[in-house]
């Protein structure tokens, strides 16, 4: 059995498209963009800003199925997946995005299998939705839906290593308490300016690659920098 167990971000990682983001777009009214100002200037924390966006949501059930339905995955996560749970590696999908939205797109590549810690969105009238946190902390520090500091204490408890896989804002607490880190994009940078262990990733071929030598032990971290005093948090959807 592998020392190690996966958490793994969603938007922007698994998912191609930011997916909230893309539901958003197409079927909240414009005034979301107006609440992502907001958080942006410190207003609001990150959980009040998904929150009072979903309730500008007006669309059916379908239409929503209908949209996840377009969403696209990296290719590579599947065999990293198979990868990854034959060589006994649990991984467990943590996301401040919609847990709805995972799951069917997740189903639609026949993926169904993996635990999901998501924020709860659930229809509140015909064309209506509401959200519910069941992975909040009333001491997370950025105020998130789910607090994915938590997830990582949770996942100690199940093996003493914690490799991270993500690439955005909403990662970098967590970043800052597991063991490894793959990263993408914005968390490469926070990873390297707080002198974090990661290994950069463009997706999930290059984290099967590294597979091996996680096992083996000898994967060796991009060598840390000085640790910078602060680095600004932007957020999103994951």
């Amino acid at each position: 059995m592998s020392d190690w167990i996966i958490l793994c971000d969603f938007d922007g990682t698994i998912s191609v498209e930011d997916v909230t983001d893309s539901l958003l777009e197409r079927h909240a009214h414009p005034d979301w963009t107006l609440i992502e100002r907001q958080w942006k200037a410190g207003a609001i924390g990150s959980r009040q800003c998904l929150q009072d966006q979903i309730d500008l949501l007006d669309a059916d059930p379908r239409q929503l199925e209908a949209l996840f339905a377009t969403m696209r995955i990296d290719r590579g996560f599947p065999a990293f997946v198979e990868a990854a749970l034959s060589a006994r590696i649990p991984i467990r999908i943590v996301s401040d995005g919609l847990d709805k939205a995972i799951e069917s797109i997740l189903a639609r590549h026949q993926i169904e299998h993996l635990p999901i810690a998501a924020n709860h969105i659930a229809p509140d009238g015909p064309r209506r939705w509401r959200l519910e946190f069941p992975h909040a902390r009333p001491d997370c520090k950025v105020a998130s839906g789910l607090c994915k500091c938590a997830q990582v204490t949770q996942a100690r408890k199940q093996r003493p290593k914690v490799l991270l896989i993500g690439d955005g804002a909403s990662d970098f607490c967590a970043a800052n308490r597991v063991d490894l880190v793959f990263a993408k994009h914005r968390l490469i940078e926070h990873c390297r300016a707080q002198g974090l262990p990661y290994v950069p990733i463009t997706g999930f071929a290059d984290a099967m690659a590294l597979l091996p030598a996680l096992l083996e032990g000898s994967l060796e971290p991009v060598p840390p920098a000085h640790p910078s005093i602060h680095t600004p948090a932007t957020r999103t959807h994951a």
